[in-house]
């Protein structure tokens, strides 16, 4: 599932620099930067695979199983960095597996954090994925997201469609089965 994406900051993100990182960078990130976007994700609602509290070495140890997939090409991964060094947001591309899936991908665990949201940031971050998946040749993206999250607005500005709703698919991070609606863009 991806995260909500932000209504409202106090700075603009348009300097935050995005770049896909290799494995060992996501290696490198994951313990601080990449864990602590995860937590602050959770820890702000968002539904993303995790109950709260989330414990920052659990978050951790899941960006290092990251770091596998991108080692195996299944996932890329961007981050976005601010000029004092900090991660502010991240995305993911994984590619399906399945040889009559080849042509398509999965956006998943958008993330910016909670002090970057705002400033167009989340809109960056998907349009990066979306241009490398297009110039991979990926003629077909899916993703999934909570009902009802800013995320939605996201998407569908970005021109994603809303493909339905499935009822009670995933908890939020208290623990409450939530709707989630899958969405598509064709590339």
């Amino acid at each position: 599932m991806t995260a909500r994406t932000p209504e409202t900051s106090s700075r603009p993100h348009r300097h935050d620099v995005i770049e896909r990182l290799t494995p060992a960078a996501v290696r490198a990130h994951a313990p601080a930067g990449l864990a602590a976007l995860l937590v602050d994700a959770v820890d702000g609602g968002a539904s993303v695979g995790f109950l709260a509290p989330l414990d920052a070495a659990e978050a951790a140890e899941w960006w290092s199983g990251i770091a596998g997939e991108a080692e195996r090409g299944v996932r890329d991964v961007w981050a976005a960095q601010g000029p004092d060094g900090s991660l502010t947001g991240v995305v993911t591309l994984v590619r399906a597996g399945a040889a009559n899936g080849r042509h398509r991908g999965e956006i998943a665990r958008l993330l910016v954090h909670s002090s970057a949201r705002g400033g167009g940031l989340g809109q960056r971050l998907l349009a990066t994925a979306e241009a490398h998946a297009a110039a991979t040749g990926l003629r077909l993206l899916v993703l999934d997201t909570q009902t009802g999250s800013p995320a939605e607005r996201l998407y569908r500005g970005a021109g994603w469609t809303a493909a339905g709703t499935i009822p009670d698919y995933a908890a939020d991070p208290a623990g409450t089965l939530r709707p989630t609606t899958l969405y598509y863009k064709r590339l």
